[in-house]
């Protein structure tokens, strides 16, 4: 069976100016996904989340590949939806009130028993304390306006005001929980050359 490439699929939902906004239509996808809260900067949470969501998205990659199943696809970047405790917009003055979910798109062909059986083999191996939590689960995300934003995760609210104004000219406003999609590792790149993707859902506004 030929190689999935969700990249290629996706083009248009993973690839995006840095100097002006666009709006997206994001269909139904399939993720893996796992939840947590409070400021990304501090909790302890998070990078277990993430390490979790790599670890099986990896494993179960390369379990299907190899396996008499032969399925094969293109791992996509990690993805971030942020939002507060009471369902409002982020706020960046009180961060431990923050709502999160890291998520990673993945093919329809894989289910529920799939995923189940690749955790087990990533408990057996490398035991990360959060890998139970990863969940398989879909997400239409709808309208939506996007740009890329090159620089600190403390600055992407400069291009959250850009793509609100831009959608605003067109009578939207922000409607859902803001979405980041993450192409650079923080590990090994400075702040000013990470590389985000920044989405916002959008609604006419009034509705």
């Amino acid at each position: 069976m030929p190689k999935t490439d969700l990249k290629r699929e996706l083009k248009q939902l993973y690839t995006a100016s840095a100097r002006k906004p666009a709006f997206v239509d994001v269909p139904k996808l399939k993720y893996l996904m796992i939840d947590g809260s409070g400021d990304p900067n501090g909790a302890p949470g998070i990078q277990g989340a993430m390490e979790a969501l790599y670890s099986v998205a990896y494993t179960m990659k390369f379990a299907l590949k190899l396996g008499p199943e032969k399925l094969d696809w293109t791992v996509m970047p990690p993805e971030g939806l942020w939002w507060t405790g009471d369902g409002g917009p982020i706020d960046e003055k009180n961060k431990a009130n923050w709502r999160w979910t890291l998520l990673m798109v993945i093919p329809d062909f894989v289910t529920a028993a799939m995923l189940r059986q690749n955790i087990k083999a990533v408990k057996e191996k490398k035991g990360f304390a959060r890998v139970d939590d990863v969940r398989l689960g879909s997400w239409r995300e709808g309208k939506a306006v996007q740009m890329m934003h090159i620089g600190p995760y403390s600055e992407v609210g400069i291009a959250i005001e850009k793509m609100l104004e831009f959608a605003a000219e067109d009578g939207y406003a922000a409607a859902g929980k803001h979405h980041e999609i993450y192409f650079s590792d923080p590990r090994r790149t400075k702040p000013e050359k990470l590389k985000t993707l920044v989405r916002e859902p959008v609604k006419k506004a009034g509705r």
